[in-house]
């Protein structure tokens, strides 16, 4: 493995499988590394997880965490610190991007007007703090800011048709802050922002989305690893990057599109579909039902791992 310089990906049946990172780190600099799903649940940290970007930045390497969590930074950096997991030369990893800081970005930008609807928890209210908005209801709205669901325990897609009929009708550009589709909570499958800008698109509506797998994320992680390795600085080669998340549709057909090499943790939302456990080998999934997950995602990633190792 080694960080592509195309777009020509592996076939499913010569994905490498490995116990651990530390099988194939040696090549690579930067480690592009998911969140929820991948170091943890969203009830608690996988175990394994914080000692193996200790290793990996022990070994003079770098990680960037990327996160399609709709909320600034500096909120996932706070939610992670309650999991165990510190910034910091000391900690697991240099820097954080997520969806949710782009997404502001374009908020404040003005671009879609001042008024906005906001679908989502009330967990998300950093999204739009401290920026020149006011939150008003649909019929008021310029567009429609959805970082995901009032109640992700309850309520399914289903619940918004109504909702989703009338902005398409309206016209509305909706800003889709996280677009994953599911994500685990504990032993939960959780409808993600992504769940309903899929089926707002459906409706023609016009969705405008913000993170993975969507090009400018990465290349803001090619700029932002070029600052954090010192010989790319000095006029040396491009940094060496690895990806490593759970979703197929997210990280590892934005590492696909572009060019980076990626390892799929197979304990995450694919791991159902997959017929994979925590008590079973690798060896035991079979090769065809791989061949199916990853022709419906559209993605193959290089190398897959049960969970995230050293």
């Amino acid at each position: 493995m080694s960080d592509r310089s195309n777009t020509q990906f592996s076939d499913p049946d010569r994905i490498r499988r490995i116990g651990g990172l530390s099988e194939i780190a040696d090549p690579y600099d930067v480690l592009i590394c998911d969140v929820w799903g991948v170091l943890h649940d969203g009830t608690a940290a996988y175990p394994g997880a914080a000692a193996a970007l200790r290793a990996w930045r022990a070994a003079g390497k770098r990680v960037i965490l990327l996160s399609n969590a709709p909320r600034p930074g500096g909120s996932v950096a706070t939610q992670l610190a309650r999991y165990g997991y510190q910034a910091g030369a000391e900690g697991h990893y240099d820097r954080i991007l997520t969806s949710g800081d782009a997404t502001r970005a374009a908020i404040a930008s003005g671009t879609y007007g001042q008024n906005l609807l906001h679908l989502g928890p009330q967990r998300d209210a950093p999204l739009t703090e401290g920026l020149p908005v006011s939150l008003v209801s649909l019929e008021d709205c310029d567009f429609v800011l959805c970082s995901g669901l009032y109640d992700d325990e309850c309520e399914t897609v289903r619940d918004y048709e109504d909702r989703l009929q009338m902005m398409a009708g309206r016209g509305l550009t909706m800003l889709c802050a996280n677009p994953d589709i599911t994500v685990m909570r504990g032993s939960k499958i959780i409808h993600c922002a992504g769940a309903l800008a899929a089926r707002y698109r459906e409706l023609g509506g016009e969705v405008v989305y913000f993170g993975k797998p969507h090009p400018p994320v990465y290349a803001q992680c090619r700029a932002l690893a070029d600052t954090l390795v010192s010989a790319s600085e000095a006029g040396g080669p491009a940094p060496r990057l690895l990806v490593v998340g759970d979703g197929l549709h997210t990280d590892i057909a934005g590492a696909q599109g572009a060019a980076i090499d990626s390892v799929l943790v197979l304990g995450g939302i694919h791991a159902d579909a997959l017929g994979f456990t925590e008590d079973r080998d690798m060896a035991a999934i079979d090769p065809a039902v791989l061949r199916q997950v990853c022709a419906g995602a559209g993605a193959v990633p290089d190398a897959m791992i049960g969970r995230l190792v050293w």
